[in-house]
């Protein structure tokens, strides 16, 4: 029970392991698919402290690690060429392709730009506009709207050298193909926070109706996962499956339709690969006809060439909750943080890197 120090009120704490304790008749396989909830999971010890028939599951909530190799590829194609700069945020320049990586790129003298803003490469461009600057737009729907208004205002200001590499996922899809591939049990779902601050909880509606599985959608404290984790036992026990929102302090049922507005004005979904997952119907988002000339792998001819995976690595595995890492025969050998084989080594949000740092507090 030394984990409970974790929690800003552990008598609390205390108290809802043991509500968990008592709803926790039978074995359940709990899923998150949000990588900080994944962080948050690992750093309190959450597994440890939890009982052993209650398991939990990390999915494809690490955007950085669901990114295909192939995107990988297209993005070191283009510094390669020298034609320009290319921005994006700092994990994805250590995500390895299939023969080199962005940060081995800088190394051989390309510009690639760490940003902490898609508005910081918009700058990057309006400063320099002859020089191309590229924004590596990867995320799920909580970056997407921003980098949906960075377009619209390159369009109306006439910022004509931004480009983006269209990147981004959406998450509902995706639980969708995990639940219909058969390959992983799953008897409820701990849904993310922050994407459900933008599209709230009614995407998440087809899962309870059609699958009869619980859905909460919780924050990021370690109370508020214990907390969630409540709420889908006593969904079980009353078999009355619903979509709830522990949430409830940022979260609202519509989400946030300025930000959907504005989203799906610029973009408009499209079938999207996913590292580990495959392709997945609608879970992407393409420019829509308006914002197409920002479309960088369009105007700049790049090409997206089936990539080579590394040998032995099982992030894709991990990213559909078939395995932890620990069933990896290259975690924490061959690969780590430093010299990372895998994508969901490389993010903070990757499990693999939760694992890692954590891994002295669970080995569950």
């Amino acid at each position: 029970m030394e984990f409970l120090k974790e929690f800003r009120n552990p008598e609390l704490a205390r108290k809802a392991l043991e509500a968990i304790r008592r709803l926790s008749t039978g074995p359940v396989r709990l899923m998150e698919v949000c990588g900080t909830h994944t962080t948050a999971i690992s750093r309190s010890g959450l597994r440890e402290l939890l009982p052993e028939t209650l398991t939990l599951l990390s999915g494809p909530g690490c955007p950085v690690c669901v990114t295909p190799t192939s995107l990988i590829d297209v993005a070191i194609e283009f510094v390669k060429k020298k034609q320009g700069v290319l921005a994006t945020f700092g994990d994805l320049i250590r995500v390895p392709g299939s023969e080199s990586s962005l940060e081995s790129e800088i190394a051989s003298g390309a510009d690639v730009r760490i940003v902490y803003s898609v508005l910081d490469a918009l700058e990057l461009a309006r400063k320099d506009p002859a020089t191309p600057v590229i924004f590596f737009a990867v995320g799920f729907e909580t970056t997407s709207p921003s980098i949906a208004c960075a377009v619209d205002d390159a369009a109306s200001q006439g910022i004509d050298n931004f480009f983006v590499i269209p990147a981004h996922k959406i998450i509902p899809p995706a639980m969708e193909a995990l639940l219909a591939s058969g390959e992983v049990r799953v008897d409820g779902f701990i849904c993310p926070g922050h994407v459900s601050t933008i599209i709230g909880s009614g995407p998440y509606e087809f899962i309870p109706e059609r699958y009869r599985i619980p859905c909460v959608i919780a924050g990021f404290e370690p109370f508020d996962v214990l907390q969630a984790i409540i709420m889908i036992l006593e969904q079980i026990a009353s078999k009355k499956p619903r979509v709830e929102i522990e949430y409830a302090r940022l979260v609202k049922a519509r989400g946030n339709p300025k930000a959907l507005d504005k989203l799906f004005q610029v973009f408009e979904p499209e079938d999207s690969d996913w590292r580990g997952l495959g392709t997945i119907p609608k879970s992407g988002l393409r420019l829509r006809e308006p914002y197409r000339r920002f479309d960088a792998i369009a105007h700049f001819g790049l090409t997206l060439k089936p990539a080579r995976e590394p040998e032995h690595c099982r992030c894709g595995e991990v990213l559909r909750g078939l395995v932890t890492p620990y069933e990896c025969r290259l975690f924490g050998s061959a690969c780590m943080p430093a010299h990372p084989v895998g994508a969901c080594m490389v993010s903070s949000e990757g499990t693999c890197a939760a694992y890692f740092k954590y891994s002295r507090r669970s080995r569950r």
